[in-house]
């Protein structure tokens, strides 16, 4: 399996005992699908693990090393402190010697915390209101007085959200209809029901009456008359106002909590508008008051970062000098880093998981620590070929300060960079797991790995684009930076749109493509579930397999969920029993009376060719697919495979499961329909390249079913063989939003000068 120059001869030297400390040792690691991998890591170098999908280099570098680093740190706190802490369990490793404090920079987006932003998050706003309180005209007050998270300085009428809540009345009430013909169109207001019984009976209306009818004192109460206590037959109530009842029923709450149909009505009923007080800048009029330069902090916050950039420099107050200077490395790091078109007002919840990633890079390569060992996952993720170099030399960067990086990833431009690379595989899943090579760039080259074979492969452009079948019409396009673009997009055929980050690729096609009829979009966005879903229930494929289980067994299907009768009532079908140690954090233990096998003992007598329920739920899915050849089970995990999802658990939790791997999955359940527009959004994240020929052939399936498919891509490879590229830019935020080049990929690369052109040319090998 491995190579023959191994991990113990790492940049081709001999290490003796005196120079050991330079090497992070790994012995034994066993964390999910790892055979017990064993290697050395030199620090203070740059460090890139490649291999497949589910190979495990997540399970070696972040539930191993960097997991057990942050387990030693939290051990040093008091019990009280780790009480607040998320408690760790030892990684499944025999040794780990010669770790440094790990920093993890990961993909997770940032929360939809709606106080949070850009600014925020990276402190660049608490300098700001420091400079503004200090220099800015008039004299306002302190710093907190231009905190938009603090009564001093929010303003009152949307307390510092910027946004004011609105409520659509036509999707409360149909107007043309009496409350007997069931006029209240709010969940649990049915004709009848105890809720339509309190309107209906208070007296107020006539029930036979169009609402369109009613007088204006009626329209009043019906929607807005404050809580009345009133008598109904025997019975004492109180009554209010439709809309009074909606806003404290649904405004204060998260969306992701409700139930389905209360979250659909939700989404329909409730409007979030510009707050008309402060015009979205979330500021009193004290703080707005205030300028610098003729601009306000609110204006500062709203411009895009180079140009605020440009702005800050220009401020030459000595009163402020220090703060300036943080400021303005600050900024100069996020423009370096690729990110200038954001401004500092943006919500951290609307930053894709690449953008989210750079956001909290910025706050590293400021800082004076050295010897630290950064964690990247895929950091090159929603990055332009143009945009990749940056992200190198960021990486270089903290790699010359001293640090050690680990980086996960797939890009050859990223690799190529890498001091050592460690390659694990050879398959996914059970299939994964060990060593293939650890050493430098040109040995991985000449190893017979699945990556050293990859690493110089080219897709070539198409021989025969295909014709496309009509064309879908985007006119007058101006949502975020897009300026005024008409498009055509072509149908039954594979486009591509491309673009640096932040040139408008996705307020174009989630802008004005998604939402229309007959349009799936498959993104990476968190799938709505606990730790109880999974892909067997989150596909439907359990619904078949539980049937086959109670068919063979004269038994009752519902015995076969975890969530219903058939659930061990220890740990009630989960598997785990979750803890609360009081002034301790919560953990979670494998169910000693089920072993983690979720189901109770009866349950797991009954057999389907040899194989119980839980044994079942834990193959992955190209086994179960082995096992489950025909009807609607072996339908739904071919296509599982067909994504490239083999190699994920039946029963592993979603909440386990990467973003590139929640698009997949989101696609599977989608591909039985014909006719259907696709929209990918960077369906290459956490591909290796041989699985992105795979992607390929899949998204060629879909069209050759008579599907329209719209890739927005960095990828070169999805780009050359795509029929058909929309190019947007030509640079980021201001700069970008207009559409560059609209034609085949041939035509691009044979006369286009656009970014991607040039990287596009280079990368199929034309001149």
């Amino acid at each position: 399996m491995v190579s023959s120059h191994q991990a113990s001869s790492v940049h081709h030297r001999d290490h003796t005992a005196a120079d050991s400390h330079d090497l992070i040792q790994v012995r034994g690691a066993r964390e999910n699908n790892l055979k017990g991998v064993s290697l050395d890591l030199p620090k203070r170098r740059l460090s890139v693990f490649t291999g497949v999908s589910g190979s495990g280099k997540s399970s070696l570098v972040f539930d191993t090393i960097a997991a057990e680093s942050r387990r030693l740190i939290d051990e040093t706190y008091t019990a009280f402190i780790q009480g607040f802490m998320p408690s760790l369990a030892r990684p499944d490793v025999d040794a780990l010697r010669n770790l440094s404090a790990a920093i993890i920079v990961d993909q997770e987006r940032m929360g939809a915390n709606a106080r949070s932003t850009v600014g925020t998050a990276t402190d660049s706003h608490t300098m700001l209101r420091i400079i503004f309180s200090r220099i800015g005209e008039p004299h306002v007050g302190s710093a907190s007085a231009f905190s938009f998270n603090m009564a001093e300085g929010m303003c009152p009428e949307c307390e510092g959200l910027g946004k004011a809540t609105d409520i659509d009345l036509d999707e409360l009430v149909d107007r043309e209809l009496s409350l007997n013909e069931g006029a209240i169109k709010v969940p649990g207001y049915a004709v009848d029901s105890w809720p339509w019984q309190v309107v209906a009976g208070s007296g107020l209306f006539d029930r036979d009456v169009k609402l369109k009818d009613f007088t204006p004192e009626q329209w009043e109460d019906l929607l807005h008359k404050p809580p009345t206590k009133l008598k109904y037959g025997s019975n004492n109530f109180t009554y209010e106002g439709i809309a009074s009842k909606v806003r404290k029923s649904y405004l204060g709450k998260d969306r992701e909590s409700m139930q389905a149909t209360a979250r659909a009505f939700a989404d329909r009923a409730v409007r979030q508008a510009v707050c008309p007080s402060c015009d979205g800048s979330r500021l009193n009029e004290a703080a707005r008051s205030a300028r610098i330069n003729g601009r306000n902090i609110a204006e500062c916050s709203a411009m895009q970062i180079n140009d605020l950039a440009d702005f800050v420099r220009r401020i030459g107050d000595q009163a402020v000098g220090p703060v300036l200077d943080g400021l303005r490395a600050t900024l100069d790091s996020l423009v370096e880093i690729g990110l200038g078109y954001l401004s500092l007002d943006r919500e951290s919840s609307t930053l894709s998981g690449g953008e989210a990633q750079r956001v909290k890079m910025v706050r590293h390569l400021n800082s004076s620590l050295t010897d630290v060992t950064y964690v990247f996952d895929e950091p090159t993720a929603g990055l332009h070929p143009h945009d990749i170099q940056r992200m190198n030399n960021l990486l270089l960067q903290l790699r010359d300060k001293g640090n050690t990086v680990l980086v996960v990833e797939h890009k050859p431009e990223t690799i190529a960079i890498a001091d050592h690379v460690v390659d694990l595989g050879p398959g996914a899943g059970t299939a994964g797991g060990s060593l293939c090579y650890a050493g430098d760039l040109d040995g991985l080259r000449a190893s017979d790995t699945l990556t050293g074979r990859y690493l110089d492969h080219r897709v070539r452009l198409r021989e025969n684009v295909r014709e496309p079948a009509g064309h879908l019409r985007i006119e007058g396009a101006t949502l975020h930076n897009l300026q005024d673009v008409s498009v055509d997009i072509p149908l039954g055929v594979l486009t591509v749109i491309t673009g640096v980050a932040g040139s408008g690729k996705s307020s174009l096609i989630h802008g004005y493509v998604a939402g229309r009829d007959g349009v799936v979009v498959a993104d990476q966005s968190p799938i709505r579930g606990s730790r109880r879903s999974n892909p067997a229930t989150y596909t439907g494929v359990l619904d078949p397999i539980r049937a086959a289980f109670a068919k063979a067994n004269g038994v009752k299907p519902g015995l076969f969920s975890a969530n219903s009768e058939g659930a061990c009532p220890a740990c009630k079908g989960i598997g785990l029993i979750y803890t609360d140690l009081a002034m301790m954090a919560e953990v979670a233990s494998v169910c000693e009376e089920c072993e983690g096998r979720r189901f109770t003992p009866e349950v797991l007598t009954y057999t389907l060719r040899g194989k119980n329920i839980s044994e079942v739920l834990a193959m992955p899915v190209a086994e179960a697919r082995e096992f489950f050849t025909t009807g609607q089970a072996g339908t739904i995990l071919d296509r599982l495979v067909a994504v490239g999802l083999g190699y994920v658990g039946l029963g592993q939790p979603l909440t386990t499961l990467s973003g590139g791997e929640r698009q997949r999955l989101k696609l599977a359940i989608n591909m039985a329909k014909n006719g259907t527009t696709y929209v990918l959004d960077e369906p290459t994240t956490g591909l290796h390249l041989a699985d992105v020929d795979q992607l390929l052939a899949l998204l060629d399936r879909l069209v050759e079913d008579g599907n329209t498919v719209i890739v927005i891509e960095h990828h070169q490879a999805v780009m050359a063989h795509a029929d058909w590229i929309i190019d947007l830019g030509p640079g980021a935020g201001h700069d970008g939003g207009q559409v560059v080049f609209s034609g085949t990929p041939g035509r691009l690369v044979a006369g286009g000068t656009s970014l991607t052109a040039i990287h596009l040319r280079d990368y199929v090998g034309r001149p």
